[in-house]
């Protein structure tokens, strides 16, 4: 695997929330499914460049929505994993499924 081909922590954590939330996932969504679901503050200043970069790696996809009155007439940045998305997180799965095997018992305990 490449170093291009890697995902960090925070890059996979936001890689399964795009892909809990579905194509219509943008900045808050992501934030708050992110402190929801793992009880850990995030700022939007840290979402925005990871998700600039799984979209600069080809992991996901970036459309712009239509401008709402409610947000000033400013457009919501919708982000979708791809296939390519789908792999990394499929390949960081199993890599790290690899080093767990044979401490289960012991993580337990």
């Amino acid at each position: 695997m490449s170093k291009r081909d890697y995902l960090g922590d925070f890059e996979q954590v936001v890689l399964l929330t795009v892909m809990r939330l579905g194509p219509d996932a943008y900045g808050v969504s992501i934030k708050q499914e992110i402190e929801q679901r793992t009880h850990r503050k995030v700022s939007l200043g840290a979402i925005y460049p990871t998700l600039d970069r799984l979209e600069a790696k080809g992991l996901v996809a970036s459309r712009v929505g239509v401008p709402t009155a409610e947000r000033g007439g400013r457009a919501k940045r919708h982000f979708e994993i791809n296939s390519a998305g789908l792999a990394a997180l499929r390949r960081s799965h199993a890599m790290l499924a690899a080093l767990w095997d044979g401490f289960e018992q012991e993580v337990a305990s």
